[in-house]
């Protein structure tokens, strides 16, 4: 059968938009011969929808939607696209009342012929929420033309028994649809990427496909849709190897013929992490942009490498023309911080402005007088050039229309090392899930055909430059030593005493900095929406604001 993977890059709550794009790929799909066209999950609605299943408007909205579209697809080809779908049984029997489903449009029809029954509640997913498990995986197959089709829904391929050495459900609708006699499955997806679940997503379906002895199709979601970042990378894949290299970071269709998978030889190509993480980033930014109606980018420039990498990655997003830096100089502020930011704007063409801040902060300090008045310099006076650089940023984002991108990398969201009101402002933190040393290499990464960073930037010690001579190793151990300890405290919930261990670091500095995440979880409540790249983003962990846990 020839069947097309039709990669869509959708955006939630646009019911018409996406229905109109859905249209045109599937009379592409019907054009280069398809017999069947296969869409991600939830293609009418976007992923994830939320809390807007919650209003019966929507899904009256959405209903309209499906059958509209139904009648606007190409008459004589199949599609088969996730949708949202009533319980039946919901009323007399209990549970949620939607199902996360799949679709078949027919000659200007509507049939439900799939339901999810692995429902995801951890990390960044929270479909228990809103969605009832199906229970009857063998019973999502289509019969259609001779050929008996499998139909499973994202995670419901995710739970092979003998892939996974810890399994989180107790059944496998893979297996399920296989025994029920499937001539080949096919997994409408929406898998948000993080750094190597490219990779591992390949090797899980090939193994599906060796173990079963059927051809497995994955049709994944594409595109940005805030913090999550959809890489495509549909495939086709057989016990011979791939029908193609997938496509990822943009919109892709690809029609396969299971009749001749014994011809697929394709393997999986692996690319470096700063790759990677700069492709979702650009994404991310530039989805936010186009979907959020803000197609312009502000950003502070420090002269550091944090904000010139974001500057960077913005400028592929979004172009030049629609990119502006502003420095802040202060009194504490070296030379080369406004000579450093200069040469960034010159290298990547957007346009600059400097905004000394000194004359404001003078004036913070005299309104302030009478209530510092006998105190001692410190982190209050710091701060407030911190925020007073927030205060001209979001001004010239209301008046300009411009979205204020944040600059803060994760080594300083998780110790606490920024200023609330102040460098957390923004409407999108790009580099804020990329470890400081993650950020360096992605500078490199940037800098490989020519110095669009200046090198200075990448090289000097790190400074917030909020008093006299401040490096960053006044308050924090070196990166290249903090970051490794972070990650296992963070990503790995290691202990104190097996973070030691594991990286060398003194136990008492060890439990100082998890004493720093624990005290700073309500500055990570308030940052901006964080582009995820790893497994572990501070918007899929959930920790209490005020707790009392403390471990040493």
């Amino acid at each position: 059968m020839r069947v097309a993977l039709c990669q869509l890059n959708t955006t939630v709550g646009d019911l018409a938009g996406n229905a109109a794009r859905i249209v045109t790929m599937a009379q592409s799909a019907r054009a280069q011969g398809a017999e069947l066209a296969v869409f991600p999950e939830l293609a009418t609605c976007g992923y994830p929808p939320e809390d807007l299943l919650v209003r019966p408007e929507f899904l009256r909205a959405h209903e309209r939607a499906l059958q509209q579209l139904a009648k606007d697809v190409p008459a004589d080809l199949p599609v088969l696209l996730g949708c949202v779908a009533t319980n039946e049984t919901a009323r007399a029997t209990g549970g949620r009342p939607l199902h996360n489903a799949a679709a078949w449009l027919f000659g200007g029809k509507v049939r439900i012929v799939a339901r999810k029954s692995l429902l995801p509640t951890y990390d960044v997913f929270d479909e228990g929420r809103y969605f009832e498990p199906w229970r009857e995986p063998a019973r999502n197959i289509v019969d259609h033309g001779g050929h008996r089709i499998g139909v499973v829904i994202c995670e419901d391929g995710w739970n092979d028994e003998e892939f996974f050495t810890e399994r989180q459900y107790p059944i496998d609708p893979v297996q399920e649809v296989v025994r029920a006699g499937a001539e080949f499955v096919v997994n409408l997806s929406a898998s948000p990427w993080n750094l190597g679940k490219d990779a591992f997503r390949g090797r899980m379906v090939a193994f599906a496909a060796h173990r079963h002895a059927v051809p497995m199709l994955y049709a994944n979601l594409v595109g940005g849709n805030i913090t999550l970042q959809f890489d495509g990378g549909s495939l086709a894949v057989s016990q011979n190897g791939f029908a193609f290299v997938p496509v990822q970071w943009e919109e892709a269709l690809h029609v396969v013929d299971t009749g001749k998978h014994s011809e697929w030889r394709h393997a999986l190509v692996a690319r470096p992490a700063p790759e990677m993480h700069a492709r979702a980033i650009i994404q991310g930014i530039r989805d936010h942009a186009h979907k959020f109606g803000l197609p312009r980018a502000v950003i502070g420039l420090s002269g550091g490498i944090d904000s010139a990498v974001v500057a960077a990655l913005a400028v592929d997003a979004l172009g030049r023309d629609n990119v502006v830096g502003v420095a802040m100089p202060s009194r504490y502020s070296s030379d080369h911080s406004v000579e450093d930011a200069r040469a960034l704007a010159h290298n990547l063409g957007i346009e600059f402005h400097v905004l000394p801040i000194e004359p404001l902060q003078d004036t913070f300090e005299k309104a302030l007088q009478p209530v510092f008045a006998g105190t001692q310099p410190g982190l209050a006076e710091e701060n407030l050039q911190s925020r007073t650089r927030g205060a001209l940023l979001m001004a010239f984002s209301n008046k300009r229309g411009h979205a204020l991108l944040t600059t803060g990398n994760k080594s300083e969201c998780a110790v606490g090392y920024c200023t609330l009101y102040g460098d957390t402002c923004g409407a999108l933190a790009p580099v804020a899930d990329l470890w400081k040393t993650e950020v360096w290499e992605l500078a490199r990464f940037l800098n490989r055909d020519g110095v669009r960073i200046p090198i200075r930037s990448i090289e000097k010690p790190p400074s917030a430059e909020l008093r006299p001579g401040q490096l960053d190793t006044d308050s924090l151990p070196p990166y290249h030593e903090l970051d490794p300890v972070l990650k296992l405290l963070v990503e790995s919930e290691l202990s104190v005493v097996d973070a030691a261990a594991r990286t060398g670091m003194a136990r008492e500095r060890v439990a100082d900095l998890f004493a720093k995440i624990q005290a700073t979880e309500f500055k990570r409540s308030q940052y901006p929406p964080t582009i995820r790249v790893s497994g572990r983003c501070w918007e899929g962990r959930c920790m209490p604001i005020s707790h009392r846990y403390r471990e040493r």
